[in-house]
């Protein structure tokens, strides 16, 4: 049985900063269970664009509140809500006050994959 605590985390390679927050990878490809599961958080007033279209993703919101925005609309991100962008599809996330997200993603992560900000180029997971 693996165990792992969140302060084990912290400070290492799995604590990895992403420009609009950071990401703490709790479980990587390393870990061999198939999935990454990481604990989010997004920065007060930011908005990131993104898209992965090596992963599948869905995050689950924790605390604070924010939006997603896809070819769909806008959508409120509370507490209690999960989303989960198809692979390769383009969203915008935004977090007026901050928010922690619990995110999965398929499959797992190396570990130190960062997001692009830049408007032109989407991030690549």
């Amino acid at each position: 049985m693996l165990k792992r605590a969140l302060d084990d985390v912290l400070g290492t390679q799995n604590d990895v900063e992403w420009g609009n927050g950071t990401s703490r990878r709790l479980l990587t490809d390393a870990d061999n269970r198939g999935f990454t599961l990481t604990e989010t958080y997004v920065r007060p007033g930011t908005e990131s664009h993104l898209r992965y279209d090596n992963h599948i993703e869905a995050c689950y919101c924790i605390e604070g509140s924010g939006s997603v925005e896809n070819a769909d609309g806008s959508f409120a991100i509370t507490v209690g809500t999960v989303y989960a962008p198809d692979k390769g599809e383009e969203h915008i996330l935004r977090s007026a006050h901050g928010m922690r997200l619990v995110c999965v993603f398929s499959p797992a992560l190396k570990g130190s994959e960062q997001h692009s900000l830049d408007l032109n180029e989407y991030s690549s997971y």
